[in-house]
Protein backbone atom coordinates (compact mmCIF):
# COMPACT_ATOMS: atom_id res chain seq x y z
CA UNK A 1 0.00 0.00 0.00
CA UNK A 2 1.53 3.72 -1.18
CA UNK A 3 0.51 6.95 0.05
CA UNK A 4 -1.55 8.72 -2.42
CA UNK A 5 -2.73 11.68 -0.76
CA UNK A 6 -3.45 13.48 2.88
CA UNK A 7 -6.15 15.61 4.00
CA UNK A 8 -7.13 17.46 6.79
CA UNK A 9 -10.45 18.70 7.83
CA UNK A 10 -11.64 20.71 11.19
CA UNK A 11 -14.66 20.00 12.90
CA UNK A 12 -16.01 21.18 16.61
CA UNK A 13 -18.71 20.11 18.58
CA UNK A 14 -20.47 21.70 21.62
CA UNK A 15 -20.02 19.96 25.11
CA UNK A 16 -22.94 18.49 27.11
CA UNK A 17 -21.70 20.82 29.91
CA UNK A 18 -18.62 23.07 30.46
CA UNK A 19 -15.40 21.32 31.24
CA UNK A 20 -13.65 22.92 34.26
CA UNK A 21 -9.94 21.72 35.35
CA UNK A 22 -7.34 23.80 36.95
CA UNK A 23 -5.91 25.19 34.04
CA UNK A 24 -8.99 25.38 31.29
CA UNK A 25 -12.87 25.52 30.83
CA UNK A 26 -13.89 23.85 27.76
CA UNK A 27 -17.06 24.66 25.85
CA UNK A 28 -16.67 22.84 22.43
CA UNK A 29 -14.12 20.28 21.66
CA UNK A 30 -12.72 21.41 18.63
CA UNK A 31 -10.35 18.81 16.67
CA UNK A 32 -8.54 18.55 12.95
CA UNK A 33 -9.36 15.18 11.36
CA UNK A 34 -6.66 13.62 9.30
CA UNK A 35 -7.30 11.24 6.02
CA UNK A 36 -4.25 9.28 4.54
CA UNK A 37 -5.72 8.28 1.25
CA UNK A 38 -3.74 4.59 0.11
CA UNK A 39 -3.40 3.26 -3.62
CA UNK A 40 -5.92 0.64 -2.99
CA UNK A 41 -8.78 2.82 -2.46
CA UNK A 42 -8.06 2.34 2.04
CA UNK A 43 -8.53 5.27 4.35
CA UNK A 44 -6.23 5.70 7.26
CA UNK A 45 -7.73 8.29 9.79
CA UNK A 46 -6.09 10.12 13.03
CA UNK A 47 -7.57 13.18 14.94
CA UNK A 48 -5.26 15.98 16.77
CA UNK A 49 -7.33 17.73 19.29
CA UNK A 50 -5.65 21.61 19.83
CA UNK A 51 -4.73 21.76 23.95
CA UNK A 52 -2.73 24.81 23.70
CA UNK A 53 -2.47 25.16 27.49
CA UNK A 54 -1.28 21.62 27.70
CA UNK A 55 0.52 20.81 24.53
CA UNK A 56 0.72 23.96 23.04
CA UNK A 57 -0.45 23.13 19.70
CA UNK A 58 -3.30 24.53 17.74
CA UNK A 59 -5.99 24.23 14.86
CA UNK A 60 -3.30 26.13 12.50
CA UNK A 61 -0.51 24.73 13.76
CA UNK A 62 -1.60 21.39 13.51
CA UNK A 63 -2.41 21.73 9.86
CA UNK A 64 0.72 23.63 9.26
CA UNK A 65 2.98 21.07 10.50
CA UNK A 66 1.13 18.22 8.42
CA UNK A 67 0.81 20.33 5.05
CA UNK A 68 3.73 21.30 4.85
CA UNK A 69 6.32 19.42 6.63
CA UNK A 70 4.66 15.42 6.91
CA UNK A 71 2.97 15.78 3.82
CA UNK A 72 5.64 16.44 1.64
CA UNK A 73 7.77 13.66 3.30
CA UNK A 74 5.29 11.10 3.05
CA UNK A 75 3.08 11.03 0.07
CA UNK A 76 3.93 8.13 -2.36
CA UNK A 77 5.91 6.41 0.47
CA UNK A 78 5.06 2.39 0.87
CA UNK A 79 3.86 0.97 4.30
CA UNK A 80 6.15 -1.81 3.69
CA UNK A 81 8.64 0.62 5.17
CA UNK A 82 6.19 1.57 8.18
CA UNK A 83 9.32 1.70 10.51
CA UNK A 84 11.03 4.43 8.80
CA UNK A 85 7.73 6.20 7.91
CA UNK A 86 7.14 6.59 11.80
CA UNK A 87 10.72 7.67 12.11
CA UNK A 88 10.45 10.15 9.87
CA UNK A 89 7.14 11.58 11.31
CA UNK A 90 8.86 11.81 14.80
CA UNK A 91 11.80 13.28 13.79
CA UNK A 92 11.39 15.67 10.79
CA UNK A 93 9.73 18.55 13.18
CA UNK A 94 10.25 19.11 17.18
CA UNK A 95 7.53 19.46 19.37
CA UNK A 96 4.47 19.32 17.07
CA UNK A 97 3.08 16.43 19.21
CA UNK A 98 -0.76 16.27 18.40
CA UNK A 99 -0.05 16.60 14.55
CA UNK A 100 2.25 13.90 14.54
CA UNK A 101 0.51 11.60 16.81
CA UNK A 102 -2.66 12.71 13.95
CA UNK A 103 -1.04 11.31 10.99
CA UNK A 104 0.74 8.12 12.94
CA UNK A 105 -3.09 7.42 13.84
CA UNK A 106 -3.75 7.38 9.88
CA UNK A 107 -0.36 5.53 9.46
CA UNK A 108 -1.34 2.49 11.71
CA UNK A 109 -5.18 2.54 10.71
CA UNK A 110 -3.52 1.65 6.90
CA UNK A 111 -1.36 -0.94 8.13
CA UNK A 112 -3.32 -2.74 10.43
CA UNK A 113 -6.01 -2.42 7.45
CA UNK A 114 -3.26 -4.20 4.68
CA UNK A 115 -2.84 -7.09 7.29
CA UNK A 116 -6.77 -7.62 7.48
CA UNK A 117 -6.82 -7.46 11.29
CA UNK A 118 -8.04 -5.05 13.77
CA UNK A 119 -4.98 -2.70 15.59
CA UNK A 120 -5.06 -3.85 18.64
CA UNK A 121 -4.48 -7.39 17.38
CA UNK A 122 -1.42 -5.79 16.11
CA UNK A 123 -0.35 -4.23 18.60
CA UNK A 124 -0.12 -7.15 21.29
CA UNK A 125 -3.93 -7.96 21.76
CA UNK A 126 -4.16 -8.38 25.34
CA UNK A 127 -8.09 -7.30 25.82
CA UNK A 128 -11.36 -6.75 23.68
CA UNK A 129 -12.68 -4.66 26.58
CA UNK A 130 -11.84 -2.07 29.20
CA UNK A 131 -13.53 0.25 31.49
CA UNK A 132 -13.46 3.73 31.64
CA UNK A 133 -13.76 5.92 34.45
CA UNK A 134 -16.05 9.42 34.44
CA UNK A 135 -14.78 13.18 34.77
CA UNK A 136 -16.66 15.30 37.19
CA UNK A 137 -15.49 18.86 36.62
CA UNK A 138 -14.15 21.32 39.19
CA UNK A 139 -17.27 22.95 40.17
CA UNK A 140 -18.59 23.39 44.10
CA UNK A 141 -19.12 20.74 46.39
CA UNK A 142 -22.67 20.49 45.90
CA UNK A 143 -22.59 20.43 42.40
CA UNK A 144 -20.10 17.79 41.97
CA UNK A 145 -21.40 15.36 44.09
CA UNK A 146 -24.64 15.86 42.37
CA UNK A 147 -22.44 14.82 39.06
CA UNK A 148 -20.84 11.96 40.88
CA UNK A 149 -23.85 10.46 41.84
CA UNK A 150 -25.31 11.07 38.15
CA UNK A 151 -22.43 9.05 36.79
CA UNK A 152 -22.74 6.08 39.40
CA UNK A 153 -26.14 6.00 38.15
CA UNK A 154 -25.07 5.46 34.51
CA UNK A 155 -22.98 2.83 35.57
CA UNK A 156 -19.58 4.00 36.35
CA UNK A 157 -18.03 2.89 39.35
CA UNK A 158 -14.71 5.13 38.84
CA UNK A 159 -14.91 8.60 39.16
CA UNK A 160 -11.99 11.07 37.81
CA UNK A 161 -12.26 13.97 40.60
CA UNK A 162 -10.73 17.77 39.22
CA UNK A 163 -9.26 19.65 41.99
CA UNK A 164 -6.74 22.20 42.33
CA UNK A 165 -8.23 25.46 40.75
CA UNK A 166 -9.04 26.66 44.42
CA UNK A 167 -7.52 26.31 48.02
CA UNK A 168 -6.96 23.09 49.51
CA UNK A 169 -9.39 23.13 52.10
CA UNK A 170 -12.22 23.49 49.14
CA UNK A 171 -10.80 20.73 47.56
CA UNK A 172 -11.23 18.81 50.22
CA UNK A 173 -14.68 19.75 50.99
CA UNK A 174 -15.33 18.37 47.53
CA UNK A 175 -13.95 15.15 47.99
CA UNK A 176 -15.54 14.65 51.51
CA UNK A 177 -19.15 15.31 49.86
CA UNK A 178 -18.58 13.54 46.61
CA UNK A 179 -17.60 9.93 48.93
CA UNK A 180 -20.47 10.88 51.48
CA UNK A 181 -22.98 10.75 48.35
CA UNK A 182 -20.92 7.81 46.62
CA UNK A 183 -20.11 5.72 49.39
CA UNK A 184 -17.31 3.64 50.21
CA UNK A 185 -17.46 1.25 47.12
CA UNK A 186 -16.74 3.73 44.53
CA UNK A 187 -13.11 4.39 43.15
CA UNK A 188 -11.91 8.27 43.57
CA UNK A 189 -8.96 9.58 41.72
CA UNK A 190 -8.02 12.96 41.91
CA UNK A 191 -6.42 14.70 39.15
CA UNK A 192 -4.86 18.34 40.25
CA UNK A 193 -3.81 19.33 36.61
CA UNK A 194 -0.47 21.12 38.67
CA UNK A 195 -2.51 23.25 40.32
CA UNK A 196 -1.15 22.64 43.83
CA UNK A 197 2.70 23.57 45.17
CA UNK A 198 4.17 20.45 46.89
CA UNK A 199 3.59 21.62 50.21
CA UNK A 200 0.01 22.08 49.86
CA UNK A 201 -0.28 18.61 48.28
CA UNK A 202 0.83 16.95 51.05
CA UNK A 203 -1.12 18.85 53.33
CA UNK A 204 -4.05 17.47 51.49
CA UNK A 205 -3.38 14.53 50.81
CA UNK A 206 -2.41 13.61 54.19
CA UNK A 207 -5.50 14.93 54.84
CA UNK A 208 -8.00 13.35 53.09
CA UNK A 209 -6.09 10.01 54.14
CA UNK A 210 -6.78 11.05 57.74
CA UNK A 211 -10.02 11.64 56.93
CA UNK A 212 -10.07 7.60 55.34
CA UNK A 213 -11.82 9.13 51.75
CA UNK A 214 -9.80 6.61 50.30
CA UNK A 215 -8.60 8.31 47.07
CA UNK A 216 -6.89 5.68 44.82
CA UNK A 217 -4.62 7.97 43.02
CA UNK A 218 -3.51 11.42 42.48
CA UNK A 219 -2.48 12.41 39.32
CA UNK A 220 -0.10 15.62 38.58
CA UNK A 221 -0.32 17.31 41.84
CA UNK A 222 2.35 20.11 40.97
CA UNK A 223 4.21 21.84 38.61
CA UNK A 224 5.23 19.53 34.97
CA UNK A 225 8.57 20.64 35.42
CA UNK A 226 9.32 20.10 39.55
CA UNK A 227 10.44 16.30 39.55
CA UNK A 228 11.49 17.28 42.75
CA UNK A 229 9.25 18.38 44.09
CA UNK A 230 6.46 15.61 42.18
CA UNK A 231 8.63 13.17 44.09
CA UNK A 232 8.58 14.70 47.18
CA UNK A 233 4.76 14.24 47.52
CA UNK A 234 5.21 10.48 46.02
CA UNK A 235 7.47 10.10 49.15
CA UNK A 236 5.57 11.92 51.94
CA UNK A 237 1.93 10.02 50.93
CA UNK A 238 0.64 6.81 51.32
CA UNK A 239 -1.81 7.87 48.08
CA UNK A 240 -0.58 6.32 44.90
CA UNK A 241 0.68 9.66 42.97
CA UNK A 242 0.62 9.40 38.85
CA UNK A 243 2.73 11.56 36.73
CA UNK A 244 0.48 13.13 33.84
CA UNK A 245 1.62 16.66 32.40
CA UNK A 246 5.24 15.78 33.43
CA UNK A 247 5.64 12.60 30.52
CA UNK A 248 5.79 13.55 27.25
CA UNK A 249 8.47 11.93 25.34
CA UNK A 250 10.11 8.49 26.57
CA UNK A 251 12.79 10.81 27.73
CA UNK A 252 10.77 12.45 29.92
CA UNK A 253 9.64 8.96 31.31
CA UNK A 254 12.96 7.49 32.06
CA UNK A 255 13.81 10.78 34.02
CA UNK A 256 10.42 9.88 36.43
CA UNK A 257 11.48 6.38 36.66
CA UNK A 258 15.04 6.79 37.14
CA UNK A 259 14.31 8.96 40.36
CA UNK A 260 11.03 7.83 41.14
CA UNK A 261 9.69 10.76 41.45
CA UNK A 262 5.76 8.98 40.54
CA UNK A 263 4.28 6.06 41.51
CA UNK A 264 2.20 4.89 38.15
CA UNK A 265 2.45 6.92 34.45
CA UNK A 266 -0.54 8.33 32.63
CA UNK A 267 0.31 8.20 28.37
CA UNK A 268 -1.89 9.94 26.04
CA UNK A 269 -1.10 9.82 22.69
CA UNK A 270 -1.26 14.00 22.03
CA UNK A 271 1.61 14.03 24.35
CA UNK A 272 3.49 11.13 23.23
CA UNK A 273 3.72 12.22 19.33
CA UNK A 274 1.70 9.20 18.90
CA UNK A 275 1.05 5.12 19.76
CA UNK A 276 4.94 4.93 18.50
CA UNK A 277 6.07 6.79 21.51
CA UNK A 278 3.66 5.88 23.67
CA UNK A 279 4.81 2.02 23.43
CA UNK A 280 8.41 3.06 24.41
CA UNK A 281 6.91 4.58 27.53
CA UNK A 282 4.20 1.78 28.69
CA UNK A 283 7.87 -0.51 27.83
CA UNK A 284 9.94 1.32 29.84
CA UNK A 285 7.76 1.65 32.43
CA UNK A 286 6.85 -2.05 32.85
CA UNK A 287 10.42 -2.64 33.09
CA UNK A 288 10.24 -0.38 35.87
CA UNK A 289 7.27 -1.90 37.70
CA UNK A 290 5.40 0.82 37.16
CA UNK A 291 1.57 0.98 35.75
CA UNK A 292 0.15 2.98 33.08
CA UNK A 293 -2.86 4.58 32.43
CA UNK A 294 -4.06 5.53 28.71
CA UNK A 295 -6.03 9.39 28.96
CA UNK A 296 -6.94 11.35 26.24
CA UNK A 297 -7.84 14.83 25.46
CA UNK A 298 -11.05 16.40 24.60
CA UNK A 299 -11.51 14.44 21.32
CA UNK A 300 -14.03 12.51 19.10
CA UNK A 301 -14.02 9.30 19.13
CA UNK A 302 -11.78 8.70 16.93
CA UNK A 303 -8.83 10.10 18.95
CA UNK A 304 -10.13 7.73 21.73
CA UNK A 305 -10.40 4.74 19.80
CA UNK A 306 -6.62 4.71 18.72
CA UNK A 307 -6.13 5.33 22.17
CA UNK A 308 -8.24 2.30 22.78
CA UNK A 309 -6.33 0.32 20.36
CA UNK A 310 -2.78 0.70 22.11
CA UNK A 311 -4.69 0.53 25.72
CA UNK A 312 -6.45 -2.65 25.05
CA UNK A 313 -3.35 -4.47 23.43
CA UNK A 314 -0.68 -3.67 26.91
CA UNK A 315 -1.00 -5.98 30.06
CA UNK A 316 1.04 -3.34 31.78
CA UNK A 317 -1.71 -0.58 30.85
CA UNK A 318 -4.35 -1.14 34.10
CA UNK A 319 -6.10 2.01 34.19
CA UNK A 320 -8.27 3.91 31.55
CA UNK A 321 -9.81 7.30 30.96
CA UNK A 322 -11.66 7.46 27.60
CA UNK A 323 -14.90 9.71 28.79
CA UNK A 324 -14.28 12.15 26.51
CA UNK A 325 -17.02 11.36 23.78
CA UNK A 326 -19.84 10.73 25.84
CA UNK A 327 -18.74 14.46 27.09
CA UNK A 328 -20.26 15.45 23.70
CA UNK A 329 -23.64 16.78 21.85
CA UNK A 330 -23.56 14.53 19.14
CA UNK A 331 -21.25 12.08 18.04
CA UNK A 332 -19.49 12.38 14.57
CA UNK A 333 -17.98 8.99 13.94
CA UNK A 334 -19.10 6.31 12.80
CA UNK A 335 -17.97 3.00 13.58
CA UNK A 336 -14.65 2.65 16.01
CA UNK A 337 -15.23 1.07 20.00
CA UNK A 338 -18.59 0.52 21.18
CA UNK A 339 -19.46 1.95 24.29
CA UNK A 340 -22.16 0.57 27.16
CA UNK A 341 -22.05 2.49 30.08
CA UNK A 342 -18.70 2.59 31.65
CA UNK A 343 -17.68 -0.74 29.63
CA UNK A 344 -16.09 -0.22 25.90
CA UNK A 345 -16.08 -3.03 23.72
CA UNK A 346 -13.23 -2.88 20.93
CA UNK A 347 -14.03 -2.96 17.23
CA UNK A 348 -13.50 -6.22 15.27
CA UNK A 349 -12.72 -4.28 11.74
CA UNK A 350 -9.75 -4.22 10.53
CA UNK A 351 -7.73 -1.08 11.65
CA UNK A 352 -9.02 1.07 13.73
CA UNK A 353 -12.41 0.09 12.45
CA UNK A 354 -13.33 4.07 12.27
CA UNK A 355 -15.21 3.86 8.12
CA UNK A 356 -16.61 7.20 8.40
CA UNK A 357 -16.88 11.39 9.75
CA UNK A 358 -19.95 13.25 9.92
CA UNK A 359 -18.62 17.02 8.67
CA UNK A 360 -21.12 19.25 9.78
CA UNK A 361 -21.00 21.25 6.28
CA UNK A 362 -20.85 17.96 3.85
CA UNK A 363 -22.52 15.16 5.62
CA UNK A 364 -21.21 12.14 6.17
CA UNK A 365 -17.46 11.05 4.35
CA UNK A 366 -16.22 7.59 4.37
Amino acid sequence: MKITKIDTKRVAVPLTKPFKTALRTVYTAESVIVTITYDNGAIGWGEAPPTIVITGDSMDSIESAIHNVLKPALLGRRLSGCEAILHDIQHLLQGNQSAKAAVEMAVYDGWAQMSGKPLYHMLGGYRSTLETDYTVSVNSPEEMAADAESFLKQGFQTLKIKVGRDDIETDIARIQEIRKCVGPGVKLRLDANQGWVPKEAVTAIRKMEDAGLDIELVEQPVHKDDLAGLKKVTDATDTLIMADESVFTPRQAFEVLQTRSADLINIKLMKAGGISGAEKINAMAEICGVECMVGSMIETKLGITAAAHFAASKKNITRFDFDAPLMLKTDLIKGGIIYSGSTITMPDKPGLGITGVAYQKGGMET
